[in-house]
């Protein structure tokens, strides 16, 4: 589960009632409306990034990422960049280039990596409500427009257009002039699924009608679905534990790295079916959230598709592991 504008500073996120809900966390909080979080249930993610590179001197807290059950997982809050033109206009420019640069190494590592959030980017014409008003916003500028079919461009999959591809489609309903009413909404959300995952699509998706709830947000869930099997298991559906919650992205225990001594070229790269000092990639790493495993992974990120080699770990069931994101804000 993905969350942007959190609203909140590190000190003051409720990660008590979150971990009550069975949800391991990692957040990047701050005042206002910055801030940015992911949960997975019945799992503690393995924060690699709490910020986008590229500028030291950026302190917005837009960005966040973690490794979970395989899957590497970043949370974006892309700037507004209203008023356009001005300084907050170039701010998003710039730090839409850094996320370029960024992903472009995660697309080099040939991870399994799903980039998901408010992007407050509109693609294209189909993605709004008919209108004027909106002419001048930062959300529909080429420039914004430009550097998203950039990023696509690497590699990506957009996963709601992939499934969805003719007619509107809105993840966002602004609460004026009664837009949510007369369905005059806006595609801002977007979840961008490496080569690795987009091969194992399986289907994606909006919750509108979470945003009729009263106190709702103004941006319905997004939801996309991956899948893959591994160790003849299969993992069960954690959506059936929240009646009405979708998974977003799901991957179960596997492993696609090439070949170990004494394996086969396909398997799983998990702690019990990788015997004890085995040479083990980037994504394997990412399935050993041990505290050593940790501290490797941080050394190993960007460059996440080095080896590295691990002492063993006591081998432990994981039938029915799953991870889960969904971008909210």
């Amino acid at each position: 589960m993905g969350l942007q504008e959190l609203k909140a500073t590190d000190d003051d996120f409720p990660i008590r009632a979150i971990q009550d809900a069975g949800y391991g966390a990692v957040w990047h909080g701050q005042r206002s409306w910055n801030g940015v979080a992911i949960l997975a249930r019945n799992a503690e993610p393995m924060l690699t990034r709490r910020n986008l590179p590229g500028d030291p001197s950026d302190v917005q807290a837009r960005y966040i990422e973690a490794a979970v059950s395989g899957l590497l997982i970043g949370c974006l809050y892309l700037p507004n960049g209203n008023p356009q033109p001005g300084p907050k206009f170039d701010y998003k420019l710039a730090w839409f280039d850094r996320l370029i640069a960024d992903a472009e190494q995660l697309i080099r590592s040939k991870l399994p990596v799903a980039l998901i959030g408010d992007y407050n980017v509109v693609p294209r014409d189909e993605d709004i409500y008919p209108s004027k008003s909106w002419a001048k916003d930062a959300l529909v500028q080429p420039q914004s427009r430009a550097a998203f079919w950039q990023l696509l461009g690497q590699g990506w999959t957009d996963a709601i257009r992939a499934r969805h591809p003719e007619g509107p489609f809105y993840t966002f309903w602004d609460y004026k002039f009664g837009r949510w009413e007369r369905d005059a909404g806006l595609r801002l959300d977007h979840i961008l699924l490496s080569p690795d995952l987009a091969g194992k699509f399986e289907g994606a998706g909006v919750d509108r009608g979470v945003r009729g709830a009263e106190g709702a947000s103004d941006h319905a869930p997004s939801w996309a679905m991956v899948r893959d099997v591994s160790c003849g298991i299969l993992a069960g559906t954690d959506a059936a534990a929240r009646p009405g919650s979708r998974p977003l992205v799901r991957r179960w225990w596997a492993g696609r790295a090439g070949r170990l001594p004494g394996r086969a070229s396909q398997g799983c790269f998990c702690a019990r079916c990788s015997p004890p000092g085995s040479l083990l990639t980037g994504e394997a790493l990412l399935q050993r959230p041990d505290a050593e495993d940790r501290e490797r992974l941080f050394r190993l990120r960007p460059a996440m598709s080095a080896t590295a080699l691990l002492p063993g770990s006591p081998a432990s069931a994981h039938a029915g592991t799953t991870s889960s994101c969904w971008p909210l804000s």
